[in-house]
Parts: C-alpha cells; sequence; structure tokens
C-alpha cells in the first residue's frame, strides 16, 4: 500500500542548470524557426526542380520538408512568397553593383556563373524558366516579377544613356546564357570552363553595362 502512495506521489522537477533557466527558450525557438525555414526552401527548391511550377504544391513542399502546411503559409503566405523567397532575388547583386564602375562587367559576369555552376540545372530560376517556355502564365509573371525586381537594382546601379533598353538587353543576354547552358546544356556554350563563360560573358556585357562614350562629328 505504501508503495503505491509513493509511486503516485509527483517527483519534484529537476532544477535547470545554470544558464538553462526560462531565458534560455527564446534562443532555441529562433533556432528552430530559422531551421524550419530554411528546410522549406530546400523543399520548394527541389520541389521546383521536379515538377515544375505549376505541378508544386505547398503541402508536398511540407511534407518533403517535415513540416505543416500551416507553418509554410505561416512563413511565405502563399505559392508565389514562397518561391520568392527561394529564387534568389535583388538582394543578391547589391554586393555586385556596390563596387562602382570599374571591373563591373566582370563582376556581374562572375557572381552570374559562380551561382549557376553551383546549383547548374538545380537552381530554382532554371526551373521557373522551363515553366515558363512551356507557357505557364503564374509561372511566366513570377518570372517576369522576379525579373523587373533585378531590372530595378540594375538601374540604379548604370550610368549613361538609354538604361532601360541596355538593361533589358542586359537580362536577355544572361537568360539566353541560361537557357543554353543550364536548360538545354548542349553545344560549345554548354562545354565551356566555367572561367571561359565569365571572360566571353564579361566581354559580351560590358557594352551594355558600360557604353562607349558617342563619338564626335568633326565639322568641315
Amino acid at each position: 500500500m505504501n508503495k503505491r502512495i509513493a509511486d503516485r506521489t509527483p517527483r519534484p522537477e529537476p532544477e535547470p542548470a545554470a544558464g538553462q533557466g526560462h531565458g534560455t527558450a527564446p534562443p532555441r525557438r529562433r533556432r528552430d524557426r530559422v531551421a524550419s525555414r530554411e528546410a522549406i526552401l530546400e523543399a520548394a527548391r527541389a520541389e521546383l526542380h521536379e515538377h515544375g511550377y505549376s505541378k508544386m504544391t505547398i503541402r508536398a513542399v511540407a511534407a518533403r520538408a517535415g513540416v505543416t502546411h500551416g507553418l509554410v503559409m505561416r512563413h511565405f503566405g502563399s505559392k508565389e512568397g514562397l518561391l520568392r523567397a527561394a529564387i534568389p532575388g535583388p538582394q543578391d547583386l547589391d554586393a555586385v553593383l556596390a563596387g562602382g564602375g570599374v571591373g563591373l562587367p566582370e563582376r556581374i559576369a562572375q557572381a552570374f556563373v559562380e551561382r549557376m555552376e553551383m546549383a547548374g540545372s538545380l537552381d530554382p530560376m532554371v526551373a521557373l524558366i522551363r515553366s515558363a517556355a512551356v507557357s505557364e502564365p503564374t509561372a511566366t509573371h513570377l518570372y517576369l516579377s522576379m525579373q523587373e525586381q533585378s531590372a530595378r537594382a540594375y538601374r540604379a546601379a548604370l550610368e549613361g544613356p538609354d538604361v532601360d533598353e541596355r538593361v533589358d538587353l542586359l537580362g536577355a543576354v544572361l537568360l539566353g546564357v541560361t537557357f543554353s547552358r543550364y536548360v538545354v546544356r548542349a553545344g560549345p556554350l554548354a562545354t565551356m570552363s566555367p572561367e571561359t563563360v565569365i571572360q566571353h560573358l564579361a566581354d559580351l556585357i560590358r557594352p551594355i553595362v558600360q557604353p562607349p562614350p558617342p563619338s564626335r562629328t568633326v565639322e568641315r
């Protein structure tokens, strides 16, 4: 009888060790939040690559990340919000454009190629381009919207005449390289070394990024 009573008696909770009181809970929750967000983004990139934009679902992303559908929505609000966070955007251009005009074509080319080489066909922008190429309207809208964000960053950094036209040309060149080397992956461009691609790309975009001064007409 006494043993039964003793078994039912609540045992006191152990005292927290030094530095492990209530003050440690927020940092742990913060770490969990960051880890969950990163897991969701990685899952979104994988789902986008495997299934394309139209067939990618929030529930599939949540299952892949090991979280709930509601948690994904709390973090990102919508499928489009999730993709915007998963795909590198204008924030990645800050360091590239911050150095001024000297060496700018080389910095743009190197940053672009290094990013694409690191992810290759797994880069989420490649998957979005594939979806847009087969006329998925939502994917096309999202792609154009994200390109416009990058274009605004370029327009703020570039100098000289016809900035809007030059920024559009720059985007077209980068899109062409992306499609040939990382989507189609065929032809000489696909087999070049990254260093060679950087060199050729820098030479190609230099007159777009840094147009030569207009030639003066000699009056007779």
